[in-house]
């Protein structure tokens, strides 16, 4: 034990020294040391950020273990001047930029929001789609209509044909849903009316203050809605990031899109487990991923599908790219809506 401490003490030390060799030395570093350790920053981390904080002139270090805002402006100084002196796709500097992406993450996702949750089926909001698992009969997908003090009202749920006779008066639900910018719920409840013999296609659901908050965000997403091509892999093992030049591909409209994977709508029914390779125009740069469809929700009235598709983890190059555009780091050069890229219209042409 008495090793193990001379050591911290020796490594806080060397840190120190380092720190007060280094240009800059004018800001108490002691206390960006202190306050990083206190945000969960390793030593190395905490030595990369005080680079950083120094060459953007930072006039309060410490803000790069907390704001977001700061962090974008650090993150996008590089790539201009990593695209200024044609570096951008060298690997050290994408390691770097990779490295910074992780901060940024993991700054946001420790925000309240996300690190949170609820804790009640009371602070579900109207308009929250859910699914039910029904023993024997799959996944009926619902969604709140009104959450008032006695109950949760939710349409009736849609999904395979129930048996003879059934009725959902009195059923115990075993229901999940995933809540925005957040995390997947589960709970169970008792329904207390079924209003179909009334002609109103209505449940209203009890309250449960066992809420089970699990599959915790790991990306910040951003929603899209550009059109893409999707092409269907025989094996993930067969993903890459080639761009895609023949046809054999499905035109989509892609919703929103992470480093760990997007929602892609398309037309008709479709299932989940198939490999899928995606290619689009994003924020003026050509997006591949690939990936598996984890889960899909099918629009009767529409005729189409949203397939929510898992990544796998893209290049250090390709990552770059789409957290640029997820962080919106260069929203002002760029409209939302690149659809009509002349990359992804030669693309989608011969599909």
């Amino acid at each position: 034990m008495t090793l193990v401490v001379a050591l911290l003490v020796a490594g806080v030390i060397i840190f120190m020294f380092l720190l007060i060799a280094s240009r800059g030395f004018s800001f108490p570093w002691f206390r960006f040391l202190v306050k990083g350790h206190e945000s969960g920053f390793s030593f190395r981390e905490i030595s990369l950020l005080r680079d950083v904080a120094i060459e953007n002139k930072l006039k309060n270090p410490t803000h790069l273990f907390w704001s977001v805002k700061v962090l974008d402006r650090c993150i996008r100084s590089a790539i201009i001047g990593f695209r200024a002196r044609g570096t951008e796709e060298i690997r050290s500097n994408l390691e770097y930029l990779n490295q910074l992406f992780d901060f940024r993450a993991r700054v946001e996702l420790n925000q309240p929001q996300y690190r949170l949750g609820i804790k009640t089926t009371r602070s579900i909001g109207p308009g929250q789609t859910v699914k039910i698992v029904l023993g024997g009969n799959g996944v009926y997908q619902s969604r709140v209509i009104e959450n008032n003090r006695r109950h949760l009202a939710l349409a009736y749920p849609k999904g395979n044909k129930l048996p003879p006779g059934f009725r959902w008066d009195k059923q115990t639900l075993k229901t999940y849903f995933w809540r925005k910018g957040d995390a997947g719920y589960y709970f169970e409840g008792k329904v207390i009316g079924d209003f179909l013999v009334e002609k109103i296609p209505i449940l209203h659901l009890a309250h449960s203050e066992k809420l089970v908050r699990n599959q915790k965000r790991k990306s910040v997403r951003r929603t899209v809605g550009v059109m893409g091509v999707i092409f269907p892999l025989r094996s993930i093992s067969r993903a890459n990031e080639d761009i895609e030049t023949g046809g054999g591909g499905l035109r989509c409209k892609v919703v929103d899109i992470s480093e760990t994977g997007m929602g892609v709508a398309i037309g008709g029914k479709a299932k989940a487990g198939i490999p899928l390779k995606m290619q689009v125009t994003i924020g003026g740069e050509l997006i591949v991923m690939s990936g598996i469809v984890r889960s899909v929700e099918y629009k009767t009235a529409k005729n189409m599908s949203v397939l929510h598709i898992e990544a796998k983890r893209p290049s250090l190059l390709m990552r770059a790219k789409i957290l640029s555009f997820v962080y919106g780091l260069f929203a002002s050069e760029h409209t939302a809506d690149d659809s009509r890229q002349p990359q992804q219209k030669a693309v989608a042409e011969r599909t």
